[in-house]
């Protein structure tokens, strides 16, 4: 096996601008950018917008209008839908047709309204319409506020696997506005919780308990200061995929009946796992995993129909695998990457993790 060593560092969020408000910086240099978290901070976008210097905008929401504020410019609404079936390539296309017919130049502006699947898709749109146009992201789930709003990281699916076509395209600013999650089903707000559990183990300290605008603030700094050490994914960021390599894979296997958070929660529990297989932690460690991510109420089982040689297989197609499987894992110096794992270390962690009964959702 080989080690990429990638040690974190604790950290205890953002810095307070007003009451139960934050704001992390994500520095980049001439590309850095604002996240601000709190109640009602959509309604500083018009602000945003007047920044940039754009005379039009392309709103591109997955949530009722009055959800998607007024950019303060001439604008056109576009209608999409959140979900992992719409993250595809031919989504991007109708939105680059759309940016067309909305008269969108490449110094006008698109701001994205939705989860995680929809600021994927539209941060993909932006990168690549006149070569890049500025993006903004309303993430309206709780998974988009603490992961995939922030980073830069943009991608669609293909049918042979998750994200397998996507680019670097920086947003300008992220709005996460927290009262839009007192709107999310249980299990939605849930699904945030996956990539807040995994934080636990990459170096934002024991979230559980605290205010959620506090969990995003923490997670949401620490994901700044490696996309900041590491833009494009050649080492840090590998940390960030914490629990990833196993949930991308069941979130394939199980087409998308299983969601991302939830994916990561069981991936999580199995990273815990394979370390202690490995020798990599004790058992108090891997008990630890097991811990936190019950703790935040989510799954910690694979699910009952899906096999190991199914995700043995997908797991194989990971951006991490190069030359064999590789995970992200918990060891002495912290989490790192670590490549080559042996299959056969791998399909013993499966065989050893617990199975959720068939039916069982």
């Amino acid at each position: 096996m080989d080690v990429t060593s990638a040690p974190g560092s604790a950290r205890t969020g953002g810095r307070p601008v007003g009451p139960d408000l934050f704001r992390v910086d994500v520095a980049l240099g001439d590309r850095s950018y604002p996240v601000l978290i709190g109640a009602g901070v959509r309604d500083r976008l018009p602000g945003v917008i007047a920044g940039l210097g754009a005379r039009r905008v392309a709103v591109v929401s997955a949530r009722p209008s009055a959800w998607a504020p007024d950019p303060g410019v001439p604008y056109r609404l576009i209608a999409v839908r959140d979900g992992e079936a719409d993250k595809t390539l031919a989504t991007v296309e109708r939105l680059c047709r759309e940016f067309v017919d909305a008269g969108l130049t490449r110094y006008d502006a698109v701001v994205s309204c939705g989860g995680g699947t929809v600021t994927d898709t539209v941060g993909l749109a932006a990168a690549l319409y006149h070569r890049g146009v500025a993006v903004v992201h309303l993430p309206t789930s709780l998974l988009a506020q603490v992961d995939a709003g922030v980073g830069g990281k943009t991608a669609v699916n293909l049918p042979e696997g998750k994200n397998l076509v996507g680019a670097f395209w920086q947003p300008r600013a992220v709005l996460c506005d927290t009262d839009y999650l007192g709107t999310l089903p249980r299990r939605e707000l849930l699904n945030g919780y996956g990539e807040i559990a995994r934080c636990h183990f990459i170096g934002a300290g024991d979230l559980r308990g605290r205010p959620v605008a506090e969990q995003i603030a923490a997670s949401v700094a620490r994901k700044a200061e490696i996309v900041a050490a590491d833009e494009r994914d050649s080492g840090l960021r590998h940390l960030l995929n914490y629990g990833h390599t196993l949930g991308h894979a069941l979130e394939t296997a199980t087409g998308f009946a299983m969601r991302h958070g939830e994916g990561v929660a069981v991936g999580t529990v199995f990273a815990g796992l394979l370390a202690r297989r490995l020798g990599r932690i004790g058992a108090e460690r891997e008990r630890e995993h097991l811990d936190v991510v019950a703790g935040y109420g989510l799954p910690t089982a694979l699910p009952a129909e899906v096999s190991d040689d199914r995700l043995l297989a997908l797991m194989r197609r990971d951006k991490k695998a190069a030359t064999g499987l590789a995970f992200v894992l918990d060891g002495p110096r912290g989490a790192e990457l670590v490549r080559d794992v042996p299959a056969a270390a791998v399909a013993g962690a499966l065989r050893a993790m617990p199975r959720a009964r068939p039916g069982a959702g």
